[in-house]
């Protein structure tokens, strides 16, 4: 199927205004460019937000958000990790993506805005994922605020599902309690080897293979890390981890790391629901306002969610 016709004229007037890609400028300029392209986007309306302090291992503190559905109390909770290639994004860029979330899913969403690199590099922002999911269940406030702290899952957008399934996978390896109950993994980023994680057929639609490389040198310590289980989660061991959604985009250039995932997570035994979406380009989950079939992206995933939230112990 080609590429959705709204897609495609956002593809037309991005290459028309002659802006040089991502990997092409300074990474602060990027990272401008990057929240300026949702800046726009409408907010959902919301029962509330609460802005939250997250403190790390290292003593540092990063912002968290919590976003409370129109559900008056014991709400479960989602930990969300926001996508741009470990480099780019906030819990600003995806304001809207996480108050959709909430809303379709009845789940509170505490969104994670882990420190990036280049100023800091792998494992930093694995680690501020866990330190969030530990700070989140374990005397935070966030209990207070009338959420059910025995129901929660992890999800993220691209970086951010490949930093959820590392999270996932570091909390069944620590016996972590509560046990995750979900990990919705949104056009997962699943492994560094790109001649098995990028489709050509698809270079240059909202992500080219030199742009991923430039990710990766931002974010990597060493080039070793490339290998690791916490940055290629199909390097890791895929048993025993939490129920999955998988949610893919035809016309995503790494949609084989999102596909071979799921195939992996199955073939270990998880149970893995994934849904692909014709025509649709990395980046689209969301984006309600602007592609129709992603308001049934976004009810698939909060459904995802309820039924496994919603079960009890």
């Amino acid at each position: 199927m080609p590429i959705d016709p709204v897609a495609q004229k956002m593809l037309d007037d991005a290459r028309a205004s002659g802006r040089p890609n991502a990997h092409l400028l300074p990474v602060p300029t990027a990272r401008e460019n990057f929240e300026a392209v949702f800046a726009s986007l409408a907010k959902p309306t919301i029962r509330r937000t609460v802005e939250l302090e997250i403190p790390t291992r290292d003593g540092d503190h990063i912002r968290g958000r919590l976003y409370l559905p129109d559900v008056p109390t014991d709400v479960p909770l989602t930990l969300y990790y926001h996508g741009g290639g470990w480099l780019l994004g906030s819990i600003d860029s995806h304001d809207v993506t996480t108050r959709l979330l909430a809303n379709s899913s009845g789940s509170a969403v505490l969104s994670v805005d882990y420190r990036r690199g280049p100023e800091h590099r792998f494992p930093t922002a694995v680690n501020d994922a866990i330190d969030a999911l530990g700070w989140a269940t374990k005397g935070s406030t966030v209990g207070e605020l009338g959420v059910d702290l025995d129901r929660v899952a992890v999800a993220g957008d691209s970086a951010g599902g490949n930093l959820a399934c590392a999270v996932a996978v570091h909390a069944r390896d620590m016996a972590f309690a509560p046990a995750l109950r979900h990990q919705l993994l949104v056009y997962p980023a699943s492994t560094s080897d790109l001649a098995v994680g990028f489709d050509d057929a698809y270079e240059g639609v909202m992500l080219e293979r030199d742009e991923l490389r430039w990710h990766q040198r931002n974010y990597f310590a060493s080039p070793n890390d490339a290998a690791d289980p916490r940055v290629s989660v199909l390097n890791a061991d895929l048993h025993g981890l939490p129920e999955t959604t998988v949610i893919l985009a035809e016309c995503d250039p790494i949609k084989p790391q999102g596909t071979l995932l799921a195939q992996a997570l199955a073939a270990a035994g998880v149970a893995v629901s994934s849904r692909e979406y014709p025509g649709m380009i990395h980046g689209f989950f969301g984006l309600d306002e602007i592609f129709p079939i992603a308001t049934d992206a976004m009810q698939f995933a909060g459904e995802r969610l309820a039924a496994a939230l919603g079960r009890s112990s």
